[in-house]
């Protein structure tokens, strides 16, 4: 499809592209932009493989005017089929050298600031990981949160694949990505609109709605429940979840932003498997036409 050279260019984004998958491969492979100068924001879970993720972001970052990315946890897995066996921290490292390479954005560099249409914002991709805080009913403790989990059969393979080395625990490393992220937060300017991105959602509201609620220790912290208004956020982006939404938190709108596994998304309306459907990717700006409630709720 040629681009439309007239229209103004948009902030864009998705997640859970999931590449290993054949169709979902074939989603990237068919994904351009529209418009001269659109950005793309790319929430995590491109895949799991090392070189998949680099091919996915080296397709999507020739075609763009920029790409921001942000891990989720299956890049972060030391998976057996991967022709590399980093792990934890280091694991993470190597996806920052790549896309460098590559010239996509990364948590480590600079936030860039888009001046586009609704601009100027700074667009901070966000790397934070979770630490059990989002924890079933009647769990006290991560201990006991996960005996509930495994009980039950419904266990995030982050367990085995996941590594936090050098931390001792996925939640040491968390801790240590929350509090550098919050350091580099509070240095910009205050009055100056944010778009947050990572791959785990803020705040625990949107896992309110999973099937598994025991799941919800693997997507998130509370550290975080305040930062899209302690931080000016215009916009928080986000997926890990697999529900593609929009919701609002205390006047501030959250864009889940998932594609995820070919198996769910053939069912939706919004499947990416219909052409320019402007759902995939999701417009973050300009703000896109539509009534902004007050307090929480779901509108799309």
């Amino acid at each position: 499809m040629p681009l439309n050279s007239e229209s103004p260019p948009r902030l864009l984004a998705l997640s859970d592209m999931h590449v290993g998958y054949p169709e979902n491969r074939a989603l990237v492979e068919n994904l351009r932009p529209e418009v001269p100068g659109d950005w793309l924001i790319v929430a995590g879970d491109v895949g799991e493989l090392f070189a998949d993720i680099e091919w996915a972001l080296g397709v999507l970052v020739e075609r763009f005017a920029k790409v921001i990315w942000v891990p989720g946890n299956h890049e972060l897995w030391t998976h057996g089929r991967d022709t590399v066996d980093w792990r934890g921290e280091e694991r993470y490292r190597r996806l920052v050298e790549m896309c460098r390479r590559l010239g996509v954005v990364t948590p480590e560099d600079p936030y860039p600031v888009w001046t586009g249409p609704g601009g100027p914002v700074t667009v901070a991709p966000l790397f934070l990981l979770y630490d059990y805080s989002f924890r079933p009913a009647g769990a006290r403790t991560k201990e006991e949160s996960l005996a509930i989990a495994y009980d039950t059969g419904i266990v995030c393979s982050d367990e085995s694949l996941l590594q936090p080395d050098p931390y001792e625990s996925r939640e040491a490393w968390c801790w240590a990505r929350v509090e550098e992220t919050e350091r580099r937060l509070k240095e910009l300017d205050a009055g100056h609109p944010l778009v947050l991105v990572n791959h785990w959602p803020l705040v625990r509201e949107p896992t309110r709605i999973l099937r598994y609620p025991q799941f919800a220790q693997w997507c998130g912290t509370d550290r975080t429940a305040d930062w899209h208004t302690r931080f000016n956020a215009l916009a928080v982006v986000y997926g890990h979840l697999h529900i593609p939404r929009t919701t609002w938190h205390d006047g501030v709108r959250f864009e889940e932003v998932s594609v995820g596994y070919p198996r769910e998304w053939r069912h939706r309306a919004d499947r990416p498997s219909i052409p320019d459907h402007p759902a995939i990717p999701r417009q973050i700006l300009p703000v896109p036409a539509a009534p902004a409630p007050s307090g929480t709720g779901v509108f799309r």
